[in-house]
């Protein structure tokens, strides 16, 4: 409960930039699967202390789970 709460507060302040459409999708994306979205940043994390750019191991992971993101955001 507290986790999921944390997470979306991450994603609002993470989407500021973003218009105010593509925020509420990836909100309720986020929503519907929160646990995705822990493990995505978990592994960015991990690129990220081995020495990988922030960007480039947001890329490297959510090509790896590009099937799942895909499937969220269709629904």
């Amino acid at each position: 409960m507290i986790k999921e709460f944390l997470l979306k507060q991450a994603v609002k302040r993470g989407t500021k930039d973003l218009p105010k459409e593509q925020q509420e999708m990836l909100q309720v994306a986020v929503e519907k699967n929160p646990e995705l979205f822990t493990k995505i940043a978990k592994e960015i994390e991990v690129l990220k202390k081995q020495g990988k750019p922030e960007m480039y191991a947001a890329l490297d992971v959510m090509k790896k789970y590009q099937k799942e993101m895909q499937e969220l955001f269709q629904k």
